[in-house]
């Protein structure tokens, strides 16, 4: 692969971790479960590199309805995972949910979504 999707996400992955642990005090007076972060932290970076070669193997093709359906599908596969995570964080910690929590992994959801979505870009300027 001649495009650095993977070197972004691993460097945007050691960056929130990093983040994570200088602040992790602060995230913990606060009422954020912390390994909760770690975790959803890992899903999410492992989870864009597997939505985003399903995007890439349809932006490659010559086919409009593969093209449609590896990039919808990785788009709705991203949304329901993260969707089931959340849910199963709420219901596993269902009396001491931390709303701060959910809405910084909402963050990290964004935070990879640019990454993936500026990598494919690239991908589609160059095939163009």
């Amino acid at each position: 692969m001649s495009d650095r999707f993977y070197f972004r996400v691993i460097g945007l992955f050691i960056i929130l971790i990093g983040a994570l642990i200088l602040s992790k005090a602060w995230l913990l007076d606060n009422g954020a479960h912390f390994s909760a972060l770690i975790i959803g932290n890992l899903a999410l970076a492992t989870l864009s590199g597997i939505t985003y070669n399903m995007s890439r193997k349809g932006i490659q093709s010559d086919v409009s309805s593969v093209f449609l359906l590896n990039v919808y599908g990785s788009m709705i596969t991203r949304m329901m995972l993260c969707l089931a995570g959340i849910t199963i964080y709420a219901v596993v910690n269902r009396p001491h949910t931390s709303k701060m929590t959910i809405f910084i992994l909402m963050f990290f959801y964004a935070a990879y979504a640019v990454v993936e979505n500026f990598s494919l870009q690239k991908i589609t300027r160059r095939k163009n």
